[in-house]
């Protein structure tokens, strides 16, 4: 059911959220500790994606092999630095693709997007929902997968104006009373704001003076990490924090 984090902060080379912690995300790829009964491994694909100093969108590097696997990942990660990343480990729900599209983040202009759960009974539960997005949109879907969709619902309201929390909040909400039971943690950036629901998964947050990062899992022992109830929405900056109900 996957594992994601999104930071906000000083630049900080990949390989400090991805790699060198004591339980970083390819660590907890293979040896995840709280997925909830959502499977036991996270080898289905991989993306991180980062904000460059001026550039006008992030970039992205996915793939559909694990993320321990991937040879090319720690000399990139050492030699590349940011200030805002979004990244993600994959466990595809039975039956669907495992194919690099289907690997988060999924983005659009400077949003970045991942998605830690299930969509259960889809797509015929989110069918209703997914008569708001535009047909070329829902024809050009990254991977006929229950991650993709929830996507498009976001971006579909972003693109329409709405604030990044509504969008997320709303769309978390609408799909959790069409298809009950669902894992609906998502996570979304811009690389100056950090998003994210609990809603059936873990989540934890650690907040610094300047600096944030959410998780699903705490990658070390730093005691400034705090766990995130279920049913939250959380906001974030780098100097800022605002955890809530979901509305």
């Amino acid at each position: 059911m996957c594992r994601h984090l999104g930071y906000l902060g000083s630049p900080v080379p990949l390989s400090d959220l991805l790699l060198d912690p004591p339980h970083a995300l390819v660590k907890q790829a293979w040896a995840p500790r709280d997925m909830r009964g959502g499977g036991t491994i996270n080898a289905d694909g991989f993306g991180v994606g980062w904000y460059p100093p001026g550039a006008e969108a992030p970039v992205r590097y996915r793939s559909a092999m694990p993320i321990w696997t991937d040879a090319s990942l720690p000399a990139l990660a050492g030699a590349t630095s940011a200030g805002a990343l979004l990244a993600a480990v994959r466990s595809a729900t039975v039956g669907l693709p495992v194919v690099e599209t289907a690997a988060a983040p999924f983005a659009d202009g400077r949003w970045l997007f991942s998605h830690n759960g299930v969509v259960r009974g889809w797509p015929g539960t989110i069918a209703g929902l997914a008569g708001e997005i535009p047909v070329e949109d829902l024809l050009t879907l990254d991977a006929p997968t229950d991650s993709a969709a929830l996507w498009a619902l976001v971006r579909a309201r972003l693109r329409a104006g709405e604030p990044a929390a509504k969008a997320v909040a709303t769309v978390a909400g609408e799909v959790a009373a069409s298809a009950p039971g669902s894992r609906l943690n998502l996570l979304l950036t811009d690389g100056t704001q950090l998003v994210a629901t609990t809603l059936g998964h873990s989540l934890s947050v650690r907040s610094r003076r300047d600096s944030v990062l959410i998780a699903s899992e705490p990658l070390d022992a730093d005691p400034s990490w705090r766990s995130v109830p279920d049913g939250r929405l959380v906001v974030a900056t780098a100097s800022a924090l605002l955890i809530e109900e979901i509305s």
